[in-house]
């Protein structure tokens, strides 16, 4: 099982915590976690691009000439997609571009995605995140001491909105809890912080 140290909010190591080999000692699966990632991007498409038809622009009424005697090929409207402002063939139009993964396929990219970040001493566990009024400062005075610079994924254990609320402005820190993390948010971070409790609840929930 590995272990990893359990800092407080000034960045000091104030024990140890035994994380779940199911859960963050597995060997990733890179595989799995990319069919996640891309599960989760192509949930995340609005759909909604639209072009217009031959029957959807405005004009071509009007057959352009005679069918025959003419010399050119005969044309049934100006609004057919060879002529300039007619409409477009085969173009996109709104559709639905999400679909479901297997849940033990899901839970097993997330397991991955959690074990790789152990793996690779990206993981930062927090003791407790102590936040009693509204201050960005306070959170961003935190994530600097424990050294989770850059982009970073900060697991709570409950929904705190005065915590969440205080970490919206830090430019590359999202919070999630344990209902809300995904494999995406995981491997796009370059560290991992959670709450001691929130591992606790994240092992009760996935081993």
């Amino acid at each position: 099982m590995p272990n990893v140290a359990v800092l407080d909010m000034a960045g000091n190591n104030v024990g140890e915590v035994t994380l779940s080999d199911a859960i963050f000692g597995i060997e990733p699966n890179a595989a799995v976690m990319h069919m996640a990632v891309v599960n989760y991007l192509a949930n995340q498409r609005l759909g909604t691009q639209s072009t217009l038809t031959r029957s959807e622009v405005s004009g071509g009424g009007k057959k352009p000439w005679r069918q025959k005697g003419t010399g050119h090929a005969r044309q049934g409207s100006t609004r057919a997609p060879q002529w300039r402002h007619g409409g477009i063939a085969l173009g996109p139009k709104p559709r639905d571009y999400s679909y479901r993964l297997n849940k033990k396929v899901r839970r097993l990219a997330l397991k991955s995605a959690l074990s790789d970040k152990a793996l690779t001493g990206s993981l930062i566990v927090l003791d407790e995140l102590k936040v009693e009024s509204y201050k960005t400062k306070v959170v961003a005075d935190c994530m600097s001491a424990i050294k989770a610079d850059g982009k970073t994924l900060m697991v709570l254990a409950d929904n705190n909105q005065m915590a969440v609320k205080s970490a919206a402005n830090i430019k590359g820190l999202k919070t999630a809890q344990i209902n809300t993390i995904n494999t995406y948010d995981i491997i796009n971070a370059d560290k991992l912080v959670i709450v001691k409790d929130a591992v606790a609840k994240l092992e009760e929930v996935y081993a």
